[in-house]
């Protein structure tokens, strides 16, 4: 029974101090919040690929807590203001930086 007690506080402890490690800082993301920034990217890439007007391959989407960064290249100005206005559309998506160029 001793045994059982001090493996069951020996857990314990060990879960509480892996518990901050899950917590999100200024330039860190949490667990949770990685993965919603990995979900907002998918769909941001998505809709770009869906639509005629611009070319995915030549587009990079990062997402950090829910703010998308697009880069790359497009044809002209109408592209990287299009560009922006599908990424703003996707749920979940707080801001968009936009520093996309044109070739």
């Amino acid at each position: 029974m001793i045994l059982f007690r001090a493996v069951h506080w020996l857990g314990v402890a060990t879960l509480l101090a892996l518990f901050p490690a899950c917590e999100s800082t200024r330039t860190q993301e949490s667990t949770g919040e990685y993965l919603d920034s990995s979900v907002i990217t998918t769909k941001v890439k998505a809709a770009i690929a869906d639509d005629s007007e611009l070319s995915a391959f030549d587009i990079k989407v990062v997402t950090f807590k829910g703010k998308v960064l697009l880069s790359g290249f497009v044809d002209d100005e109408k592209s990287i203001q299009h560009a922006e206005q599908v990424a703003r559309s996707v749920k979940g998506v707080k801001d968009v930086e936009n520093n996309l160029v044109v070739k």
